[in-house]
């Protein structure tokens, strides 16, 4: 329980400097790239501080001068800040619209475009996907985790369609992403973080070109999530690709 009450007084003592510095010079200058990397940078301050390792896959196939929508799934509160500041340039995410009540967030939000998002409303929903594609049309990258829910187990959940009626009006790349590891160092249900590693592995883009019906591009991104899984979490143990080689490796080691 330490290392998440480190991790979250590190974020409350950078509020008010946010507040006193990043906000003003982001209202005079017009310009949020300063707020934004100062958020970035305080996310993955916190994560390391709270002793979380992070190991990149397939980082370095993307193009940092394309947008892409990045679906990941989602398994632990810790998975935002750990893949927020790994994504090339810009990017936003959509978020539970009750974070949007903290007089201090809510405005840090709105600042770097990020979406509310209310999960139990449709109206709401096609909302968020319309502003969404507002975002993603001034060349800001959106990430998503596509079940819309944090996964108990670390299984995929299924997925929501939204982010595919996001993709399909965009026409611009998707990014299946796996987390994995943050489940075992904070799990849901669980405040307390334990010390480890978290492997976030980056799949190949999947382009517009090649994204068929929107049940295929549905089954195209979990396969590929579901891919990079341990073994034992996969839909299908009987798929061997070279993600689940990685997990093996480190189990023999």
């Amino acid at each position: 329980m330490i290392r998440t009450l480190v991790m979250l007084g590190f974020w409350a003592a950078l509020l008010p400097f946010a507040a006193l510095i990043g906000f003003p010079w982001t209202l005079v200058t017009g310009d949020v790239s300063f707020l934004y990397r100062m958020t970035m940078w305080g996310a993955w301050t916190g994560v390391k501080l709270a002793g979380i390792q992070v190991k990149t896959v397939g980082l370095d196939k993307l193009d940092a001068s394309r947008t892409y929508i990045f679906m990941a799934n989602h398994v632990s509160n810790v998975d935002p800040p750990i893949l927020m500041p790994l994504i090339p340039r810009r990017m936003s995410i959509m978020v539970k619209k009750e974070l949007f009540r903290v007089p201090v967030l809510a405005r840090l939000m709105r600042f770097g475009s990020l979406v509310p998002v209310d999960r139990g409303n449709r109206e709401s929903g096609i909302a968020a996907v319309r502003a969404a594609a507002e975002v993603i049309r001034q060349g800001i990258n959106m990430a998503i985790y596509v079940e819309g829910h944090r996964s108990f187990d670390g299984k995929l959940l299924a997925f929501k369609k939204g982010p595919f009626y996001l993709a399909e009006g965009c026409g611009v790349p998707i990014v299946p992403v796996t987390i994995v590891g943050s489940h075992y160092v904070m799990p849901k249900k669980r405040f307390a973080i334990k010390p480890g590693t978290v492997t976030v592995i980056f799949h190949d883009p999947i382009e517009p070109k090649d994204f068929g019906s929107r049940d295929c591009l549905m089954a195209k991104v979990r396969k590929a999530i579901d891919s990079g899984l341990p073994a034992e979490l996969q839909d299908s143990k009987s798929i061997t690709t070279e993600n689940t080689k990685i997990h093996q490796g480190k189990a023999s080691a």
